[in-house]
């Protein structure tokens, strides 16, 4: 089966869903797990531009990529899987292109990430990070969404 699997991490329920179906996956298996937490420091510079400590909210940032990584090892290991963790930082790059690099670097065969399935206009306005490791990256990725309620 698979023997490395990417899983990016950035807190949202998404995300949850995608690190559990890596899990899943990797059950049973001789699988790693590569959770990465990419900290995009450009988006604070821009939300954050009247926020006097910048290296504060940095700082921060740091902090809570540093506690979901160790949150989502602390998950994968409950249910017997092998996990490493990735914290990465950015400027002037997009998420999906770490994404993308960090997969090919550790000699990952999937990349398992959460989508939030958007459609029409506000995907194109919020753009999608997972759409461009889909239509760019080398290695295959599994897309999982929110569950839907049932009616």
């Amino acid at each position: 089966m698979y023997q490395k699997i990417l899983v990016p991490l950035d807190g949202s329920p998404t995300a949850d869903r995608g690190l559990h179906e890596a899990i899943k996956l990797a059950t049973g298996q001789k699988t790693t797990l590569y959770l990465l937490h990419v900290v995009n420091d450009f988006v604070m510079i821009v939300e954050m531009s009247a926020v006097v400590n910048y290296q504060e909210m940095l700082d921060r940032s740091r902090q809570f990529g540093e506690d979901l990584l160790s949150k989502a090892k602390n998950t994968a290991a409950s249910a017997g899987v092998q996990a490493e963790t990735l914290l990465r930082e950015i400027t002037n790059k997009r998420i999906a292109e770490v994404i993308n690099d960090e997969a090919v670097q550790a000699g990952c065969d999937l990349i398992v990430m959460g989508t939030h399935g958007r459609r029409g206009f506000s995907r194109l306005t919020l753009g999608s990070e997972a759409e461009v490791v889909v239509r760019s990256c080398p290695v295959p990725v599994l897309m999982v969404r929110m569950e839907t309620p049932k009616t």
